[in-house]
Formats: structure tokens, C-alpha cells, sequence
């Protein structure tokens, strides 16, 4: 893979295909049909590939992605189809991998907040150096926190779940993923409030990017 992967009109992001099937009859019907698990890449790989790069980076994610539905594919067998739809247990895996690269991921995270510059910030922003600079303080404060409380602000705040996702994903308890998000939140809160112009030229790069798979940086985190 040199990319994201492609998606199918009408298949990504949608809760059913064009056979009526959610995530968890693909995932059943592949038991018997392996072939049908395609239909499954098709509906979520670009975001996890999305958030994958956002993260460690373009490189990185095509790796990530491959092996999450790799993993997802060999470990089917024992998906708990009470859960509909497959997102949380792929960002799931998919942050168990990512995890992995955590001293990369906090590397790159100070360079960016140390001199506006890396090659994983291309995966953040389809703009120009400004809006890589606007976010170099963000980058500070996300490479200060904790692996696990990293984990849940980026699936609340890139990935887009919910709290009970997150939960599913991570396998914690629901109130662990709150106890985690307000840490976060707060460490973040008081590490962007040393810049008293970052909020006003955040808000300003963010309303002019164009709307993507999930939320973007927003200072709405730390509220």
C-alpha cells in the first residue's frame, strides 16, 4: 500500500451494505464466505488508515492498517456479535499496534512541538507549514501525556467514538475512559493556556480546513 485505501461508493461509514448486512453478519458470514471480509475493509479501512496516520504518519499507516485487518480477519471467529458494528473493535487493535510505536509517536510529537516541523505533521494537516506551526504547541501537550489517557483523547477527538466505544476499544471500564479524558483534557488545558494567542489561531486554521472522517484538533477538548 502506498496510501489510503480506496473506498468503495457507498460502502465506507455506512452501518449496512448494499446487501442490508452490518458489520457483524460480514463478520459471521465470513466464517463460511472468507471472501465476504473484504466488504468490512471496504467500510472501514480509510478512517483507520486516517487515524493511523495522523498519528505515526503515512508510512507507518499503511502498516497499521494492513495488520489491524489482518489481525481482525484471523480473530473473527470470537468477535462478540452483540456489538453490531465493528469500529471500536477495530480502533481497538488498531491502537494496540499503534501503541507499540509509542517512544516514535512521542518523538515526533516533541520535534513538532520543538520546531513547528516533522514529517508525521503532514498527516494532520493538508495545509501549509502555518497550520503545522498553529499546532506545534497542541503536539507539546499530546507527547506529555500518559500512553492511556493519549489513547482515549485521540479516540474521542480523531477517531470520533463515544465514550462506551472507547471503552469497547480499549477494553477498560466506562469510567475509566471519563477518569482519562478530563486528565487529559486538563494536562492539555494547562499546557496550551501558557500560549494566550494558540486558541484564537487554532480556531482560525481549523474553520478553514475542510471536514474529515471524525473531529479535528479542536480546542473544544479542553472544555
Amino acid at each position: 500500500m502506498t496510501g489510503p485505501p480506496p473506498a468503495r461508493p457507498g460502502t465506507a461509514g455506512e452501518g449496512r451494505d448494499s446487501d442490508g448486512r452490518d458489520d457483524a453478519d460480514v463478520i459471521a458470514q465470513s466464517l463460511d464466505e472468507p471472501e465476504l471480509f473484504a466488504g468490512l475493509y471496504d467500510r472501514h479501512a480509510p478512517d483507520i488508515h486516517r487515524y493511523a496516520a495522523r498519528r505515526l504518519g503515512e508510512g507507518a499507516a499503511d502498516d497499521i492498517t494492513a495488520e489491524t485487518f489482518l489481525i481482525a480477519f484471523r480473530t473473527r471467529a470470537r468477535y462478540d456479535a452483540a456489538h453490531r458494528l465493528a469500529r471500536p473493535w477495530l480502533y481497538g487493535i488498531a491502537a494496540n499496534l499503534i501503541g507499540k510505536h509509542r517512544r516514535t509517536e512521542v518523538r515526533a510529537l516533541k520535534a513538532l512541538a520543538r520546531t513547528g516541523h516533522d514529517p508525521v505533521a503532514a498527516s494532520w494537516s493538508d495545509r501549509s507549514d502555518d497550520r503545522i506551526a498553529v499546532q506545534a504547541p497542541l503536539a507539546g501537550a499530546l507527547a506529555s501525556l500518559s500512553p492511556g489517557d493519549r489513547h482515549v483523547l485521540l479516540l474521542v477527538a480523531w477517531a470520533d467514538l463515544g465514550y462506551q466505544e472507547v471503552a469497547e476499544a480499549l477494553r477498560i471500564p466506562l469510567g475509566t475512559v471519563r477518569s482519562r479524558l478530563n486528565r487529559a483534557r486538563r494536562k492539555v488545558r494547562a499546557s496550551l493556556s501558557t500560549d494566550p494567542a494558540f486558541t484564537s489561531a487554532l480556531d482560525s486554521a481549523l474553520d478553514a480546513s475542510p471536514a474529515t472522517a471524525g473531529q479535528e484538533l479542536s480546542p473544544s477538548w479542553t472544555k
